[in-house]
């Protein structure tokens, strides 16, 4: 079977023939012509299986069917978690409709909105957008979504789990009645579920793995080790098996970001990429990753959707996710379009949990391996400590690097309660004053009290 058996327009077959593609995946194989068809669909397949040009190709043939003739506000909607997968869609839609004459746009947060509203008023017949920014343009009227014919919810668990929800009700509230929805997710939950019979009419089922399963083509392992030595096993096998491309993943920002420069400081090139950076950094940290100038790129998992990048051969879970979905994404990220991957696991003592959920969604068990000729570093010194098991204190003077003060006879001066300076009964003495019973008087009142004999 050929993309020329299915139907499609002479523009979108010359336009697939230059990208070098002849076969269409199985997804492909089962998407396009339900939605020639003009049916919703609810398509279930992994990352790297060509679930975007799944969609794209029958989208741009519908667009078509009413002519060639350009609307002034957008007809087609799709929406996606991330911006890196905005991008990743509006491209494939210029490259697939290079030879149609129809404008996209991808619509997110993170840059100036200006630039945005100007391509919504010159007229865009497709819009590819985030939910947080298309709620903007929204709300400042600066879209128009009443001649929409065709949604798209691109990786919509992931949308659920970032706690879209709510914005995608507020946006297909929007929408025209009447229109085709495609829904297209790699896993399912209970929420997808309750999602899909909210906005899917009579929709067509497309799937082509079992329901949250990884791809054949990667190869899963897990290591055992400690936390303190991941990076020191990381930039090992890099450096040892000659890794020239590794897109690692950790659990937060700051980790992220630390492991960037740890890496860097032992001679591997690498950048990271996360929600805090801005989308210029993190759009020149992506493409300096695809084009090899990176032999590592740190990422959250706000990269585990929407990276598409060509022969991945590793991944690396630095990290295991708190969601056992999201390592279906993460590892989704290699082993693409047939070609074959790796996906290597870091786990800690602590990760017990997250690894056996892991283990529990795919039904199976990742084979643990040991890194032959990995030596860990020895652990740093700990802090020497006294007989109470607290680490062993110096008083102030010793404790801030100031040499302590002494008298003239050599010794240590007197503390503050045991100096003359000041009284050590808890009340001060008046001028002249003793005390007898924590009372204090006077000259004249002692002179007074001894002559009465009532002392």
């Amino acid at each position: 079977m050929t993309f020329t058996n299915l139907g499609l327009r002479p523009e979108l077959l010359q336009a697939v023939e230059r990208q070098g593609y002849t076969r269409p995946t199985p997804i492909q194989l089962k998407s396009i012509p339900v939605i020639l068809d003009k049916k919703d669909i609810l398509g279930g397949a992994q990352t790297g299986t060509g679930k975007t040009a799944a969609f794209t190709l029958p989208l741009l043939q519908n667009l078509s069917s009413n002519g060639l003739e350009k609307s002034k506000h957008p007809r087609a909607l799709i929406i996606a978690p991330t911006r890196e997968l905005a991008n990743q869609i509006r491209q494939s839609i210029v490259e697939y409709g290079q030879f149609l004459p129809y404008n996209s746009a991808a619509i997110f947060g993170g840059v100036k909105i200006g630039g945005q509203i100007n391509w919504l008023r010159q007229g865009l017949d497709i819009v590819v957008a985030t939910p947080g920014r298309l709620l903007d343009h929204i709300n400042q009227k600066t879209i128009n979504l009443s001649k929409v014919e065709y949604l798209i919810l691109d990786e919509a668990d992931r949308m659920l789990d970032m706690g879209f929800i709510r914005d995608i009700r507020k946006i297909i509230s929007r929408l025209p009645a009447k229109r085709q929805n495609m829904l297209f997710s790699a896993t399912y939950n209970k929420e997808i579920k309750k999602l899909s019979t909210e906005l899917l009419h009579r929709p067509v089922l497309v799937e082509v793995n079992p329901q949250n399963s990884a791809a054949d083509t990667v190869e899963q392992v897990v290591y055992n080790v400690e936390k303190s030595q991941k990076q020191h096993l990381l930039s090992y096998m890099i450096k040892e098996e000659s890794w020239y491309q590794v897109l690692v993943f950790t659990r937060t920002k700051y980790g992220a970001s630390k492991l960037s420069k740890q890496l860097n400081k032992a001679g591997i090139k690498s950048s990271d990429i996360h929600g805090n950076k801005s989308q210029n950094a993190r759009t020149k940290a992506l493409k300096e990753f695809k084009e090899g100038q990176l032999q590592a790129l740190v990422a959250t998992d706000i990269a585990a959707r929407g990276l598409d990048i060509a022969k991945l051969t590793h991944v690396v879970n630095f990290d295991l996710p708190n969601a056992a979905e999201d390592y279906i994404h993460r590892i989704g990220r290699t082993g693409r379009a047939g070609a074959d991957g790796q996906a290597i696991s870091f786990c800690s003592h602590d990760e017990r949990s997250q690894l056996w959920s892991i283990e529990k969604l795919l039904d199976r068990k990742i084979p643990v391996k040991k890194a032959e000729g990995f030596v860990p570093p020895p652990a740093p010194v700990q802090n020497q400590q006294n007989n109470q098991g607290r680490p062993a204190t110096r008083n102030r003077a010793q404790n801030s690097g100031r040499p302590q003060a002494r008298t003239q006879d050599g010794s240590r001066p007197q503390s503050r309660s045991q100096s003359n300076n000041r009284p050590t009964d808890s009340r001060r003495k008046i001028a002249g004053g003793k005390t007898d019973g924590g009372k204090f008087y006077s000259p004249e009142k002692r002179a007074t009290t001894r002559a009465s004999g009532s002392r």
